[in-house]
């Protein structure tokens, strides 16, 4: 490979993004944001001439000079000043002319260059506006799987789509696969907001400030990812005044509640769609429905677009009018609906799955609302250059969410506590991230190591690990330190287990409690609640050896976490 050392006996030539000695500011622009780019070049490397290349995939190129400045210890200083003046997603990379002959310099690894082959730097400029609610970033989130957590008297279940059980011991397992008579997804425990409500003094404990619930809205499915009717709670989980109920408490507590929306696809057991003939007006039941413009019939009736080929799960045309209607538009559309209930924004389920254009119309009714609600995206990968479905999207460049879920956090952390990677390698990516993410939107998102669709933790490093409880504490201690909203799935502060889909959603078990590992999370939470650079402050990571170490530091205040990955011994300063 040809790199910058065998350019005729030059050194290399240095330049890492990450560095303000090398581009200020760091990571994220906005538009008409003065940038600067300094490269050091060795004196050996007798160049004429120094340019930067910005480019943008739809075409839009940008030659920039650079001009030489200051010559020191062998190197000179070349440097250039621009703006942006668009949005979008941007790349870039220089070019070194000298007499005879000239070359590009690219990206190579973590910091270093190299010539001609490599990868090409990112650069997201933003719109000039874009920002996400302060009151969020860095607070500590639960994530609740409503029918799992807790249960406070009956509901009336006169409206509850059936067919559907109830365990008569939460200490049974969730049913895998069909039942015996080949229903899915239809055996419930019973939980309900009025439980999540009598549990707010506890979640306080842990210094969480935002509970994320999975869906609430009626639904055949013990999951409610097949929405039947968004403008109603599902019967088991109680009514409307409930809802109201858990928000008002909640908000007396300082917690803000969000609420999954799924709006992809709805349930074919819906109001919407109709396949049971329950509801009357569906798409199926009535070939003149007005909800029949929202799918793709391949075959009427019969064959039709579904989310995975499920056919349970029929997916919408989310840009046709009447479902941007409901969703978006109208007075009591269903994001006004809720956000006037009390709801403090929303987690799109599969963010990846719903066009740019939707998620932009949603945020601004949105905001329009209520400038400090939240607008998280499902997403697994690195959100700011992420690629779905062919398209690059938006959801950074185009201002369109305030935060992800940082599953890329999740992977590396778990990674690195099972030794798949190492020390360097973790830092590499936490740097990358941070460089990638605009810092208030990283703020925003919920760094995890659980979900109701991953092996919980406890689990996930028992698989590895000789000491769970201390790669437990191990993993959330780096959790709580790298920015973000550290997000708690339920349960996991008491040590539950559970592998993939449904055992990762059984009941909230009390009596499972490990005193030392939940006295561990709400030393997390006052932690966090107690030092604003935990939950504002930049990061700075790297490691030395097997010797991991974060620093978050915000004007005169710094806290400093140093990880052994071997022993897995921690230090808090």
């Amino acid at each position: 490979m040809k790199n910058a050392i065998d350019c005729q006996g030059c050194e290399r030539i240095l330049f890492d993004s990450k560095k303000t000695s090398h581009k200020t500011p760091f990571g994220c622009i906005y538009e008409n944001e003065k940038c600067t780019l300094r490269v050091s070049v060795p004196l050996s490397c007798p160049v004429t001439y120094v340019y930067a290349i910005i480019e943008r995939e739809d075409g839009l190129s940008l030659t920039v000079p650079l001009e030489k400045g200051n010559v020191s210890e062998g190197y000179a200083d070349y440097f250039c000043v621009f703006s942006l003046y668009s949005s979008g997603l941007y790349f870039y990379y220089f070019v070194f002319e000298k007499k005879d002959s000239s070359f590009r310099l690219l990206k190579q690894g973590d910091g270093d260059t190299n010539m001609e082959e490599g990868e090409k730097w990112q650069i997201t400029c933003l719109p000039e506006k874009y920002r996400s609610p302060e009151r969020f970033e860095g607070k500590v989130v639960y994530q609740i799987f409503p029918d799992r957590f807790n249960k406070s008297g009956e509901c009336d279940l006169t409206d509850k789509l059936k067919p559907f059980t109830i365990h008569n011991d939460i200490n049974e397992p969730p049913i895998k696969g069909a039942d015996e008579n080949g229903n899915w997804n239809c055996d419930f425990y019973g939980g309900n907001l009025r439980g999540i409500e009598e549990k707010l003094p506890y979640l306080s404990s842990l210094g969480v400030g935002v509970i994320y619930l999975n869906p609430i809205f009626m639904a055949y499915s013990n999951h409610r990812y097949d929405t039947a009717d968004y403008m109603r709670i599902d019967p088991m989980l109680g009514d409307e005044s409930d809802f109201v109920s858990l928000c008002k408490s909640a908000k007396e507590q300082g917690i803000l509640i969000i609420l999954d929306g799924v709006f992809s696809h709805v349930g074919s057991n819906s109001k919407y769609f109709d396949s049971e003939g329950i509801f009357g007006g569906g798409a199926v039941s009535d070939p003149d429905s007005p909800y029949r413009e929202w799918f793709d019939f391949v075959s009427y009736p019969d064959e039709y677009d579904c989310w995975w080929d499920v056919p349970t799960l029929p997916c919408v045309k989310e840009m046709s009018e009447g479902f941007l209607n409901l969703m978006i538009r109208n007075e009591d559309s269903v994001v006004a609906h809720w956000l006037s209930l009390g709801a403090s924004g929303f987690r799109l389920d599969v963010a990846d799955e719903l066009p740019d254009e939707f998620i932009a119309l949603l945020r601004k009714r949105v905001k329009e609302i209520n400038p400090d609600a939240i607008v998280v995206g499902e997403v697994w990968e690195d959100a700011s250059n992420k690629i779905s479905y062919e398209k690059r999207r938006k959801y950074f460049s185009g201002g369109e969410l305030d935060g992800v879920m940082n599953y890329v956090f999740r992977d590396g952390i778990i990674n690195l506590l099972c030794k798949r990677i190492d020390a360097e390698e973790f830092a590499s990516t936490v740097r990358g991230v941070c460089e990638n993410y605009p810092s208030f939107a990283l703020n925003c998102s919920m760094t995890l190591l659980s979900s109701h669709d991953t092996t919980r933790i406890q689990t996930e490093l028992g698989r590895v690990l000789s000491d769970t409880l201390k790669g437990i504490k191990a993993a959330s201690v780096l959790q709580y330190f790298l920015p973000g909203m550290p997000t708690i799935y339920y349960g996991d502060e008491v040590g539950m287990k559970g592998g993939d889909d449904p055992y990762n959603r059984a009941f909230f078990r009390e009596e499972s409690e490990s005193s030392e590992l939940i006295a561990h999370y709400r030393r997390l939470g006052k932690l966090r609640k107690d030092n604003a650079c935990l939950r504002f402050g930049k990061t700075d990571i790297y490691s030395k050896g097997n010797e991991l170490t974060v620093i978050r530091e915000l004007g005169e205040e710094k806290k400093t976490l140093v990880l052994d990955v071997d022993t897995l011994e921690y230090a808090i300063y």
